[in-house]
């Protein structure tokens, strides 16, 4: 409840920053126009996605945005060159429920040769009904988490690449929820989450954002035990109103 209170009331926390704190603020230290850093920032075209890549891109950062809606996302570019005229954004299509798209977009990413020092899995969906991906999976599950663990999968190698090149630490951040902690351990398993008999779209929704904490707690200790210099963090955003908000009337989370 102390928390709570702090937070709608916009004190800072720990990290100096609260709930009152701009994009901007946050990243004001950051100026990296000679790095040449690149950050891939998936579900860019609305929400928390889309002020990460403009707030990166305004600092300097090379951002790609791999989108399904390839018209929003170029919309997107638009209005981040219309701030910053010198910003370097790529657009790149992917569809997360789908591996075959992820496949695709990894290949088309890497045969651009560049760097990669950032990876931001931010996408996400909240299915009100019971839907399946192109694998057969259910469609929260396939996307919020499977499609982000395969692009990590696939990215990885160039990111140790080029922390190791670059002598830069790495940076991958999963957007998680704070209604992670909603999911009872009876329940979290991993093949009723991939077909599950009965469906609660806000306990898939729960269930795939635990999914990307351990997904996170996992790939850090792995990094750590190759010696890559590369951090990686789980976070939950706070409470924003974005378009899954919206999706479901009550439902309070902070993913886009």
């Amino acid at each position: 409840m102390k928390e709570t209170l702090r937070y709608l009331a916009g004190l800072a926390g720990p990290s100096g920053y609260g709930s009152n704190s701009t994009a901007e603020q946050v990243t004001r230290h950051l100026h990296t126009s000679d790095s040449h850093l690149t950050a891939i920032v998936t579900g860019a075209t609305s929400g928390i996605g889309a002020e990460t890549a403009r707030v990166l891109a305004k600092r300097g950062v090379r951002v790609v945005i791999p989108a399904r809606n390839l018209k929003k996302a170029a919309e997107v570019r638009e209005r981040i060159l219309q701030q910053s005229p010198n910003a370097q954004v790529l657009v790149l299509e992917i569809d997360l429920s789908s591996f075959t798209s992820i496949r695709r977009f990894c290949s088309d990413f890497l045969s651009l040769q560049l760097p990669l020092n950032i990876l931001i899995n931010n996408a996400g969906v909240y299915s009100p009904k019971m839907e399946l991906s192109e694998q057969k999976v259910e469609m929260t599950f396939a996307t919020n988490y499977l499609g982000h663990y395969l692009l990590t999968e696939l990215l990885l190698d160039k990111m140790v690449e080029t922390t190791a090149e670059s002598g830069i630490q790495g940076r991958i951040v999963n957007v998680s929820s704070v209604i992670h902690s909603w999911v009872k351990k009876e329940s979290f398993s991993f093949s009723q989450m991939l077909h599950p008999k009965t469906y609660n779209a806000t306990q898939a929704y729960a269930q795939s954002k635990l999914a990307n904490i351990l997904h996170a707690k996992e790939l850090a200790r792995q990094l750590q035990a190759r010696n890559a210099r590369i951090a990686v963090n789980a976070v939950h955003p706070g409470i924003v109103k974005t378009g899954i908000m919206r999706a479901h009337k009550g439902f309070i989370t902070g993913m886009a």
